[in-house]
């Protein structure tokens, strides 16, 4: 029996430590199946965030495939997707041994490594600059000699062009750029280039300036050919409807996911005809648009469909469509990404509140799963985790707030009256907040400090409507909508009024240094946010570039909204600290934004850090780096609430503009030894 200790909020002993949060855990990616043997993509923290693709055998040995210093990462649309693809190979007995092709992160070709081969071999042109050619959501052609994939150009002059090609695994496009054959061409995304199961038509995912793929797309088909796709047209979609991952149900008909009716559905169409509902429901079968390549539901051979389907946490069933009923499964693995099948064995990357996220084997039959990989090798002691509360409260005018609720837990400590809250503003902002397990979160709460995680308005998970709440009010109702939601916790005694703050991360860093323009919160944490809506239209990348027409309005026209809703211009309303966290390398919302919010705090005395990471772009990737910026976030939240966090560097808060601290620079010297159990 543990015996429990009395200690402030915040300064409770606890085994998570930071170092453990940030090098510990390994992000899994993308898994593939053939039989028994199973790939996936897995970033290493420890290693400066390389990200290496590994196998599974028939006889459970995991192989790793790529040593240092190669690393499968694509930067196509700068958030990336799938890098990697299986790939057979025969050797001279005529027996398929499958290999990988890959994209490269330091130059972002496309390389073939063979079985049993040590070293990769080029298949895509050496780029006329570093990153100019970049490929991502690699497909097999049918013929298995050639990879079908979204290639992006850049430009000298900045342009940024898009397009599915064709190249032949042979390796002759490294030294010939004109064996790449350009198949689809002319809208400025694509996505799910899916050939049909005899080869002969091409189906795919496009949209257009100033579209995001969650508000507009189209999906269109083709006839195939060795020098392109012929006969285009479009099957479904337009501006009002998004339409994603398209599968090949057989060789003329698609299943595809629509929000048409509201929420992102399944639907069947054939190459002539109108398109079929498959299971109308309030609920998403899909996650949206996330990154190039996740597959929300697979065909099996038997011709059913295994969907992860829910709102904010998807969750897998299977979907027989010759009697249309839908099978849901139950799992303590609340939280679903991505599935995979060569049409027999299905596996899928899952987490839940308690669970790592993971690689399973799901049984299709009995919804069985059979852990394969674990991004953790040891998960925290359970009693040390806490357990999501999901709550649905009331927003201005009655408008529904969604979010989950995590409370301060450890088994051997307690403190006296209502906990200080963070809220946690996800990075959207049309994104979601998971009861996945986030060791992050067990960090601060098993320190004593609660968590309110909010999917505000715009949020993905609750219909299309529920996401276009936000339209032309970014910088309105998501910050009502959290603030809203501490001051709930409040009314209802959980939080203490007088030590709430607000944390959140691009999208979301925006949110919370609007938000500390009120009077509801102590202070805040932006890493890598927003700060400049003008300046972020005229610098971010070319993905992103148009996504504030939807968000505030068109541009010249609202250049006067844009100033109104950026932090850079309401600086002189913010009186409480804030801590200022940024990559140095940030191509999304570059340094300078947080530079010039920080010089703002400083001409008006408001208490700051700032620290920079160099080598970190939006979003923080090496183990130094996510180590640091947690430390600095308990400290930062001791210094204001008042606390001192057992182990933890102080943190120099200062009322003067001062030239970023780097990680290293930022601690100030050890809190008291005592850190608790490890």
């Amino acid at each position: 029996m543990i015996d429990r200790v009395t200690a402030p909020h915040g300064a409770w002993p606890s085994p998570i430590i930071a170092r453990d949060v940030a090098r510990a855990e390994r992000r899994l990616g993308f898994p593939s199946v053939v039989g028994e043997e199973i790939w996936w993509e897995e970033a290493r923290p420890e290693e400066d965030g390389r990200t290496t693709v590994m196998r599974r055998d028939a006889d459970g040995t995991v192989t790793e495939l790529l040593g240092a210093p190669w690393s499968a990462r694509t930067r196509v649309h700068e958030y990336g997707g799938r890098s990697y693809l299986p790939v057979p190979r025969r050797d001279d007995k005529a027996i398929t041994r499958h290999g990988i092709v890959f994209a490269n992160h330091p130059d972002q070709r496309l390389y073939l490594l063979e079985r049993l081969s040590s070293e990769p071999r080029p298949l895509t042109p050496e780029p006329p600059a570093p990153g100019a050619l970049r490929y991502a959501d690699p497909a097999l052609a049918p013929d298995g000699k050639r990879v079908i994939c979204v290639r992006e150009r850049h430009a000298e002059d900045g342009t940024v062009t898009r397009a599915i090609v064709s190249l032949p695994l042979s390796g002759r496009a490294a030294h010939d750029p004109g064996a790449i054959v350009e198949l689809v061409s002319g809208a400025d995304f694509y996505a799910s280039p899916s050939p049909s199961p005899d080869g002969r038509h091409l189906a795919w995912v496009c949209w257009n300036h100033p579209r995001m793929p969650w508000d507009g797309t189209e999906l269109r088909v083709g006839t195939l050919t060795d020098t392109g796709v012929n006969d285009a047209y479009l099957l479904k979609g337009g501006v009002a409807e998004s339409v994603l991952s398209p599968v090949w149900r057989d060789e003329s008909h698609l299943y595809f996911a629509s929000d048409w009716p509201g929420w992102w559905n399944l639907y069947e169409i054939g190459l002539t005809g109108q398109a079929i509902a498959l299971h109308p429901a309030e609920e998403e079968f899909t996650p949206g648009f996330t990154e190039l390549g996740a597959e929300p539901y697979v065909r099996l051979a038997d011709g059913r469909l295994v969907v992860l389907h829910g709102r904010a946490d998807l969750r897998p069933g299977v979907y027989d469509p010759a009697t249309g009923d839908l099978t849901a499964f139950s799992s303590p693995l609340t939280t679903w990404e991505t599935l995979a099948t060569d049409g027999r064995t299905v596996v899928g990357l899952a987490s839940g509140p308690t669970d790592a996220q993971s690689l399973v084997r799901l049984d299709p039959g009995t919804g069985r799963t059979t852990t394969l990989r674990r991004s953790l090798d040891a998960v925290p002691d359970a009693d040390y985790l806490p357990r999501p509360e999901p709550v649905t409260l009331t927003g201005r005018y009655g408008a529904e707030i969604h979010a989950n609720v995590y409370p301060p837990t450890n088994p051997g400590a307690e403190a006296d009256g209502p906990a200080p809250y963070v809220v946690w503003v996800h990075g959207g902002p049309v994104a979601r907040a998971t009861t996945r397990l986030d060791p992050a979160k067990a960090y601060f709460t098993s320190r004593g400090i609660g968590i309110i995680d909010v999917n505000y308005a715009g949020s993905v998970g609750f219909g299309r409507t529920y996401r276009q709440r936000l339209h032309g009010q970014w910088g309105v109702l998501d910050v009502e909508d959290c603030t809203a939601a501490a001051r709930a916790l409040v009314d209802q005694g959980i939080a203490d009024p007088e030590r709430l703050a607000i944390r959140g991360g691009s999208a979301g860093g925006l949110t919370t240094l609007l938000a500390l323009t009120g009077d509801t919160f102590a202070c805040g944490t932006s890493l890598f946010g927003v700060t400049d809506l003008l300046r972020l239209a005229g610098e971010t990348h070319d993905f992103e570039a148009r996504f504030l027409d939807s968000l505030i309005g068109p541009l010249p026209g609202y250049a006067a909204t844009y100033r109104e809703r950026s932090p850079i211009e309401r600086a002189h309303e913010i009186g409480v600290p804030a801590l200022v966290l940024q990559g140095a390398d940030d191509r999304v919302v570059p340094p300078a934004q947080a530079e010039d919010l920080v010089r703002a705090l400083a001409d008006r005395k408001v208490p700051h850090a700032y620290i920079a990471f160099e080598g970190e772009g939006h979003g923080f990737r090496r183990a130094d780096a996510r180590e640091r910026a947690l430390e600095a976030e308990l400290a930062f939240y001791g210094e204001v609430f008042g606390f001192t966090p057992p182990g933890v560097p102080r943190i120099e808060l200062t009322t003067e503009y001062r030239e970023p601290e780097t990680a290293a620079e930022a601690a100030t010297g050890p809190a008291p030894a005592d850190e608790g159990p490890r």
